[in-house]
């Protein structure tokens, strides 16, 4: 890949990991109208994904070292007799949700995992995918006041949004949207939704890279792909971050129509042209 190209697949990746118009998607795309092989791809997509990790980190840095602290304040617990104790604090109930909500995904990514690797060979798929992204944020927009927070919240709203982040594993289904969606159909408020639905994020994605990397890394990499890859994911970090920014203003103010038509204009054009010249 040339410079040119891998800072556009990072823009790419780190912009569409967290707007909800599907990373998966976009990225399958420009590896197809820039004739670039998968071979070369996954690697550096393995890459992408830990560039938009540090940005989940950036933002949510107090939130993640909170979790940690109290994950070993559960440990201590256990040892102590004293049990899990989900309910001992919010910070606590919190991360119980994440892993619960991470258990769907990874189930559904690990079965269907040949299934969804095929779909990112076909334009209908990514097309129809890109779909159904639309009308989630469809009905995403139109959610009215929701109000449940992290003490309000249940394993079942929990697994149901890890249901919907397994489901995005598909091209073209944003993961973002998806989980979106998945929280606020269970009541969460949209502030917490958003923000639960990025530190869910952080298992998949590393789960992701642990499941990829090796097949990615097996034939290794080359000197003269290190500049590029570099480049590509400090885009990627560095527009994660302004992507996450924006989503969380933009949930909170009810401005998703226009990803809703972006996402739909795009999935007409993939169709059309699979349909016409592919």
């Amino acid at each position: 890949m040339t410079y040119l190209q891998a800072i556009i697949l990072g823009l790419a990746q780190g912009l569409s990991e967290f707007l909800p118009i599907s990373s998966s998607g976009h990225l399958a795309l420009l590896q197809y109208f820039f004739g670039v092989g998968a071979e070369q791809v996954l690697p550096f997509a393995v890459l992408l994904h830990l560039g938009t990790l540090i940005s989940v980190f950036i933002v949510y840095w107090n939130d993640i070292v909170e979790l940690v602290k109290e994950l070993g304040a559960v440990i201590k617990d256990i040892f102590t007799g004293k049990g899990l104790r989900v309910n001992a604090n919010p910070t606590r109930r919190l991360g119980f949700m994440i892993i619960v909500a991470t258990i769907p995904t990874a189930i559904i990514g690990l079965v269907f995992n040949d299934l969804f690797a095929s779909l990112y060979l076909s334009l209908i798929a990514i097309g129809t995918g890109l779909v159904i992204t639309g009308a989630i944020l469809l009905i995403a927009e139109k959610m009215g006041k929701n109000n449940k927070g992290v003490k309000e919240m249940k394993f079942r709203h929990a697994l149901f949004v890890g249901l919907m982040q397994g489901v995005a594993i598909c091209p073209g289904i944003s993961r973002s949207g998806s989980t979106l969606f998945g929280g606020l159909i269970s009541g969460l408020n949209r502030e917490f939704a958003v923000k639960f639905a990025f530190l869910i994020s952080i298992p998949s994605i590393l789960g992701s890279v642990i499941v990829e990397a090796p097949d990615a890394f097996k034939t290794g990499m080359s000197i003269a792909q290190i500049g590029p890859v570099i480049a590509g994911v400090v885009v990627a970090a560095l527009s994660g971050l302004f992507a996450i920014k924006a989503m969380i203003k933009l949930v909170s103010n009810k401005k998703l129509t226009g990803f809703t038509i972006y996402v739909w204009a795009l999935a007409i054009f993939v169709i059309g042209y699979a349909l016409m010249f592919a």
